[in-house]
């Protein structure tokens, strides 16, 4: 019978080891134990390939690679039945082929005899191994079964955590709230946790979210993730871990983790492969536990190119003539969330220059602007929107952004600042251009300060843009056609693929409706005309409206039908 070389052997008669090195690596086995392998490997004598090319032949075991295209599975016999991805993971074992009882698997330690026998059982196949790297193996494993969903895995494993801190502190005695406070820290620091929320985190960023749900509902949690304006449902941690997850997050945000019965708010900033994000946290209390939502912040995300915002060429042409003027108001207005802030923005980043002193007040800061005064408002110390105009107004300033204009005494600075030789950019809250006038007047603005301050008003909403490799053409009828006004016998829908996630659409552009205050628009402010007396006369002048400004971007296939409907009413005659 002849005997079997020692790896070792085989290494040195093969040149890969030098007999010195090896025995050197023996010695240090001898005092610290572990496999003569990875010992090899650790002290740099030895590759990992050389290593499972050596135990091959020492064995008898063919070593199979990727690069040798050995190392990939026949995707026609339906090994991943026979072997589950989950332990193909566990156990770093790969099928690679079947031929009739028999069944080829790729492994790292063709000794563990224990586990090939598992496998036997399983497959009720005889077992041939090959041997391969752990490297390999786990590349192999992500090409057949699909990459490792580290997300789902975390989520997963929380069910299976220990629930040592499920009780609301509501529940317990005063006498145990402070050990019970003290615990329920030691268990959000814990890393399971730490690590399911960096997760929870990390995954929204990835998807491309502006904002992240924890709710707490009577017997479960929700996790949801706001994408391209649209809440999406994502598979939730176990509910046990509610307090835990919640007081991490606060502990982030370094908001008070044992008040529970009022709302909080605070922030926090994380680097992300090697960028600044920062995040918005706000918590309030509902009948089953607290409620989190956290907006994602992502610097590098944000556009600031008026060219890239949704503009048609002629309202581009209309708005940059407005933010371009010494002096005068514009009013951008619309619900939350509809891009306001990131068009006034992308204007002060093209208007921004040295000879400009620009000055910003909002709730909160969003982004940080290069070259811009930014001021967060803080009401609690009596830092409102009205107190730091004032003081803007002594800093001599020659552009002012107002976050959001919420009351009369606001309003009139804002004005009277743009009536005294001012450009003052703000946001308000109306569901159409028109409106905003009108709203400016109801809260108390006289038309005489309005009149001659005004210099534009334009409302914006987002629409969300088709995955560019999965929209669908297709000939709308007679009726769309008419009805919506749609002038292209070619249109496009949403389909869905693996690129978009299945939803059909990818990003987001904003629509817009601008009126430039025109003579015939001051003298129906003069004479406190209604909304409607004002949007006719913009339509008169040829102002496009919300619609037309949607249906023109169907036209050029950059959004759906369904997608403008969404966001808009639908055409007025």
């Amino acid at each position: 019978m002849a005997v079997r070389e020692k790896v070792g052997e085989i290494l040195i008669k093969e040149g890969l080891i030098a007999e010195d090195d090896f025995n050197q690596a023996m010695e240090h086995q001898k005092r610290n134990g572990g496999k003569l392998g990875d010992v090899l490997i650790a002290m740099g004598f030895v590759t990992e390939k050389e290593i499972a090319a050596a135990l091959g032949k020492q064995l008898g075991i063919p070593y199979i690679s990727i690069a040798s295209g050995a190392l990939r599975p026949a995707h026609d016999q339906g090994l991943e039945k026979l072997i589950s991805e989950n332990i193909a993971r566990k156990y770093l074992v790969l099928p690679i082929s079947r031929t009739f009882n028999s069944l080829t698997v790729a492994v790292v330690d063709p000794l563990d005899f224990i586990t090939i026998d598992n496998l036997r059982k399983i497959t009720n196949c005889d077992i041939n191994s090959v041997i391969t790297t752990k490297a390999e193996i786990s590349q192999a494993i992500d090409e057949f079964y699909g990459p490792r969903d580290v997300f789902k895995e975390a989520i997963e494993k929380s069910y299976d955590q220990d629930d040592r801190v499920a009780v609301s502190l509501e529940e317990i005695s005063e006498d145990e709230a402070a050990t019970s406070l003290d615990r329920l820290i030691a268990k959000a620091e814990e890393a399971p946790v730490v690590k399911l929320v960096d997760l929870i985190i990390k995954q929204a960023i990835e998807e491309g979210a502006s904002d992240i749900h924890i709710e707490t509902l009577e017997n479960k949690l929700r996790l949801r993730y706001r994408v391209d304006g649209v809440l999406q449902e994502k598979p939730p941690p176990a509910p046990h871990l509610k307090l835990a997850l919640v007081s991490r997050i606060k502990i982030l945000s370094k908001l008070d983790i044992a008040e529970k019965r009022l709302p909080q708010d605070g922030s926090f900033v994380m680097k992300l492969d090697n960028r600044l994000v920062d995040f918005r946290v706000s918590t309030v209390p509902t009948i089953y536990g607290e409620k989190v939502v956290i907006r994602i912040l992502d610097r590098s995300q944000l556009p600031l190119d008026l060219t890239q915002m949704g503009f048609e060429p002629d309202q581009l042409e209309i708005f940059r003539a407005s933010i371009n003027k010494p002096y005068g108001a514009i009013f951008l207005t619309g619900p939350t969330g509809s891009g306001k802030t990131t068009t006034l923005y992308a204007a002060l980043d093209e208007i921004n220059s040295l000879d400009k002193n620009i000055t910003t007040v909002e709730d909160p800061v969003e982004y940080r602007l290069e070259g811009v005064n930014q001021v967060q408002v803080k009401p609690q110390i009596g830092l409102t929107f009205a107190n730091a105009l004032r003081s803007f107004l002594r800093q001599d300033p020659d552009i002012i952004l107002v976050g959001e204009v919420r009351d009369l005494e606001t309003a009139e600075i804002c004005v009277r600042a743009a009536l005294t030789g001012h450009l003052v950019l703000s946001t308000l809250h109306t569901n159409d251009a028109a409106s905003a006038i009108t709203r400016l007047m109801d809260i108390g603005v006289e038309p005489y300060l309005l009149n001659p301050s005004l210099l534009l008003v334009a409302a914006q909403r987002l629409v969300r843009k088709l995955c560019s490799k999965c929209k669908e053409a297709y000939e709308p009828t007679e009726d769309i056609l008419k009805q919506l006004n749609v002038k292209k016998d070619l249109i496009f829908k949403a389909k869905g693929c693996e690129h978009c996630r299945w939803t059909g659409y990818i990003g987001r552009a904003a629509i817009y409706e601008l009126i430039p205050v025109s003579p015939g628009i001051r003298d129906l402010i003069t004479k406190r005309a209604d909304a409607q007396q004002i949007k006719n006369l913009a339509k008169e002048q040829g102002c496009s409206a919300l619609w037309d400004s949607g249906i023109a971007k169907v036209e050029a296939g950059i959004t759906s039908i369904e997608e403008v409907l969404r966001v808009t009413l639908i055409k007025e005659d």
